[in-house]
């Protein structure tokens, strides 16, 4: 149940009956100090000034129009015109008996399905995913999990680049040379940088790859020969890849650039009619209205170049349109970096001016910052390349085995090797959808496979912590949800709240895609839970209505932390 919002709506309906404008929303915020209340309703203090009342006597006469008795034990008005509310206890303890039987841990928000489509991953192809991937992969999937968990039907996209001027570059050196493709991607990924410098510094070799670009475009029967088995390559090798790092990606998910290969003709002859493109010199552009570039002249995007080839923006705006289409997409998100937001804005721009999906389906960048090193540079090798993917992974599990044994030293080989890899994989994969992805943020070893503070493996160890303490103490709480909950000491009451916030984190998330605030709160949560455990008896206690009071705790920490943890793309373990 998201409470916050049930006592706001309350408590703004007592606001207008007070005579308190309906523009003047309701803030409820929980009390910094427990004595005062568990949650404290601000924005009276504002609308006494428009009425030009007293603040006092204007939360008084809230409070009288209030009837939330059944919820609230206690409501205090302070001097300053704030209202404390102090939930009930039977109330909170009924909650807690509803979770413990709750499919989707109290989420009681009636959610109407959408199709929402997820646009993340997008490696391009005859390259080895590097760390500037993992952003894209991690949060994409992890609000696809997210999305999925309150109802909605989600279609995973992952838009590889397929297509376009690097397979043109690839063709050309490969028949320049008459040299065979190598099974392994980083050979076809060298293979690539020698034509790329060939490409830059040869007239003839550019205009041979641009010519094979236009007959890879037109389906020529060699070139598509050549494209399908570099796709494979790298696509086998990706997948092996996601599955390393627990993605829910697939081939059924992959749909590249090639996929709108067939309508970018009509989409150039459509525009075209419609007065959207223009014919400038032979290159076909669109003019994007309200935005100038630094001569004054209108910005134009350019969607087919002069030798007929057709460029990214083309393929885009054909992707949207085949999304609204085909998927009957009411919502379509973007997990690209910050750097792709005006351009993505501009596509969208077109989308919507073309008519290809109606007014009312939203187009959404959810725009990433960087990784950087130390020294607020991108993170990259000492030589400055890109860091591969697979490598960092490699890394933090080979770091994570270290910490295994460092603290278990006859760990058996075949439990240290899966424990090693969930830690090391959950460590990278916390340590940035912790951070709000709006921002940059620093990569730190240390940081990110710390037994204290905001890491994966902190929630991990509570979690190891709760389901070793269910096990030794083995009954069905699902027998006693009839028996009201004891709050005796203020760890249990704290920790039984933060279970309410839940559903409001949730909603959040599912509007902002903001993975962050579900890490903050597990964290949050965690540290509520081991101040519980090492302040609160419960394995020697006699008082055996206590103990299962207590359990019923210990029980639902365990529920959200390992929920939690999945929502983010974490698996839990069971020993550290």
């Amino acid at each position: 149940m998201n409470i916050k919002k049930f006592l706001s709506k309350k408590i703004h309906k007592c606001m207008i009956k007070a005579g308190i404008p309906n523009n003047y929303s309701t803030i409820l915020r929980p009390c910094k100090k427990k004595k005062l209340g568990h949650y404290q309703i601000n924005g009276i203090i504002a609308a006494a000034i428009y009425l030009k009342i007293n603040p006092y006597h204007l939360a008084n006469k809230v409070v009288k129009y209030l009837d939330i008795k059944n919820i609230v034990s206690k409501i205090t008005v302070s001097k300053l015109g704030h209202i404390n509310l102090f939930i009930k206890n039977q109330w909170l303890s009924n909650q807690i008996n509803l979770l413990i039987t709750s499919d989707r841990l109290g989420i009681t928000e009636k959610i109407i399905p959408e199709n929402i489509v997820i646009d993340y991953s997008s490696p391009n192809v005859a390259k080895e995913m590097h760390v500037g991937h993992l952003r894209s992969t991690i949060i994409g999937d992890s609000i696809v999990r997210i999305l999925s968990f309150v109802g909605h039907n989600v279609i995973k996209s992952n838009h590889i680049g397929d297509w376009g001027m690097h397979f043109g570059i690839l063709i050309a050196y490969l028949k320049l040379k008459n040299q065979k493709i190598n099974i392994l991607l980083s050979n076809i990924e060298k293979l690539y940088k020698k034509a790329q410098k060939k490409y830059i510094k040869d007239i003839n070799f550019a205009k041979k790859a641009r010519s094979y670009v236009v007959k890879l475009q037109k389906k020529d029967i060699s070139c598509l020969k050549i494209w399908k088995k570099i796709v494979n390559i790298t696509m086998k090798y990706n997948y092996q890849l996601y599955n390393k790092l627990n993605i829910k990606l697939t081939y059924n998910d992959t749909m590249g650039e090639s996929t709108y290969n067939d309508m970018l003709s009509n989409i150039i002859l459509d525009l075209k009619k419609k007065g959207i493109a223009i014919n400038d010199n032979g290159t076909i552009t669109v003019p994007i209205k309200g935005v100038k570039n630094k001569k004054g002249k209108l910005m134009a995007v350019i969607i087919q170049k002069k030798d007929g080839a057709y460029l990214y923006a083309t393929t885009d705006i054909a992707c949207i349109k085949y999304r609204y289409e085909t998927f009957k997409a009411n919502r379509i998100i973007y997990y690209v970096d910050s750097r792709q937001n005006q351009y993505l804005n501009q596509i969208f721009q077109i989308v919507k001016n073309a008519k290809y999906v109606p007014s009312n389906i939203k187009l959404e960048h959810h725009m990433f910052g960087m990784i950087l090193n130390k020294n607020n540079k991108p993170f990259k090798t000492r030589e400055g390349k890109n860091i591969k993917l697979n490598d960092l992974i490699d890394e933090s599990i080979l770091r994570s085995k270290k910490i295994i044994i460092k603290k278990n030293p006859f760990i058996k080989k075949n439990i240290l090797e899966n424990l090693s890899h969930i830690i090391g994989i959950g460590a990278i994969k916390y340590a940035d959808l912790s951070k709000n992805r709006i921002n940059n943020y620093i990569f730190s070893w240390d940081k990110m496979l710390s037994l204290n503070g905001n890491t994966s493996l902190y929630i991990q160890y509570a979690y190891v912590r709760a389901i070793s303490l269910l096990k030794k103490i083995n009954i069905n709480l699902k027998n006693f949800l009839n028996l009201e909950m004891i709050f005796l000491t203020h760890y249990e009451l704290d920790l039984a709240m933060s279970f309410l916030d839940f559903e409001e984190i949730i909603l959040k998330i599912i509007q902002q895609g903001t993975p962050h605030i579900l890490c903050n709160w597990l964290y949050k949560t965690t540290v509520l839970f081991s101040q519980f455990y090492e302040n609160c008896n419960i394995l020697n206690i006699k008082d055996k209505i206590l103990q299962i009071s207590r359990l019923k705790i210990v029980f639902l920490t365990s529920l959200f932390l390992k929920r939690g943890l999945y929502l983010l793309g974490i698996k839990t373990i069971k020993k550290i």
